[in-house]
């Protein structure tokens, strides 16, 4: 917590260990082998301490889409331009884009957010809460100021806020932004300490000659800025981007809120550490949902200590792989709160191991 600013965070509640250890004792109750599911089992008993309660319900369910530019599409690291940010935003708002097909099938909603597009779309169903038209180009200087930073971040705290008074039960941090998986590289360089070769993909189809390009514009940006990787919000403000800020605030929201946060990829990952360097309490309320195909993916959740429930390379974004984790979430809950116990079908429970 290295910033003034962390202090309006507090008091962060712990998880509630009784509801907890009532959930564990529910499901070494039921009749099956002890723990044979793995982390679909230690996910619920997670959600009861968030929640405070061993009768785990998530109700409603989101996926929030902050949707920005970033200035370092200008070095040519995207096969597309940044204007397709706000196409793909506009077809949210209207319901046809691949996060909202997805989201149908698992009975979620889905809340598209500009929080800095270049373009202002006046359209139904798109939230505006724009900090700045785009950041600028981190291979010139900072991506933005450190009140921009902190103010998107404010944002996604307060969209988690407002989710839970209005019964969500569980919110999928998502993100819409061409050039971001570079901005994702980046940040996974300086805080996980690798070179970004080790971290930098192909993004959204880049060819193997535009791949060397972003790794050395990723190189370029790191040593324009110099930022500190002790400061997660100087990381943030001068080579991140007010889409995972947003995000990063979601985080930092659901420890704050108590709030179930569904991480989903690369870019979603590295807000979660952004959130995690700035408030550890930060872990106990976010989930990995699947790994990226990105080659930060896997660091990033080894970062976190987190395991990811998916492993499908998928790399879309737009918070698709939290919403495809939804329907193996409500299955692990069926079996939790509707299988029946050692004791209804008179056998002998199963005894740990050593």
């Amino acid at each position: 917590m290295n910033h003034p600013w962390v202090s309006a965070l507090q008091p962060i509640p712990r998880l509630d260990s009784a509801a907890m250890q009532q959930a564990q004792a529910r499901w070494d109750s039921i009749a099956k082998p002890l723990h044979s599911l793995g982390i679909l089992e230690s996910t619920i008993v997670q959600m009861a301490g968030i929640l405070e309660t061993p009768n785990v319900d998530l109700g409603r369910r989101a996926a929030v889409v902050f949707c920005a530019d970033n200035g370092v599409v200008e070095e040519g690291v995207t096969q597309t331009g940044s204007e397709i940010t706000s196409l793909v935003a506009e077809n949210m708002a209207k319901g046809i884009s691949c996060i909202n097909v997805m989201a149908k099938a698992a009975g979620a909603s889905v809340i598209p957010v500009d929080i800095g597009m270049k373009e202002t779309l006046s359209i139904p169903g798109l939230r505006q809460e724009k900090v700045a038209p785009g950041t600028n180009n981190i291979t010139r200087g900072p991506a933005m100021t450190q009140e921009q930073a902190i103010r998107a971040m404010e944002i996604g705290m307060e969209l988690v806020r407002e989710c839970k008074e209005q019964g969500f039960g569980v919110l999928a941090a998502g993100e819409m932004g061409i050039g971001n998986t570079t901005i994702a590289s980046a940040v996974a360089s300086v805080l996980l300490q690798r070179p970004p070769e080790e971290v930098t993909g192909r993004g959204a189809g880049l060819s193997t000659p535009g791949l060397h390009r972003k790794i050395q514009v990723v190189w370029a940006a790191i040593a324009k800025n110099q930022p500190d990787p002790s400061s997660p919000l100087d990381v943030l403000a001068k080579i991140g981007s007010l889409d995972l800020a947003g995000m990063a605030g979601m985080f930092l929201g659901g420890a704050k809120y108590r709030l179930p946060i569904l991480i989903d990829g690369v870019t979603s990952a590295a807000a979660a550490l952004i959130a995690v360097r700035l408030c550890p309490a930060c872990s106990q309320t976010c989930f990995a949902c699947h790994v990226s195909g990105e080659p930060a993916g896997p660091l990033l959740l080894q970062a976190l200590g987190k395991q990811p429930l998916l492993t499908c390379g998928m790399r879309l974004g737009e918070a698709t792989g939290a919403i495809a984790a939804l329907p193996i979430i409500d299955m692990a809950l069926t079996v939790y709160h509707s299988m029946g116990t050692f004791q209804d079908i008179h056998m002998d429970p199963y005894q740990p191991l050593e």
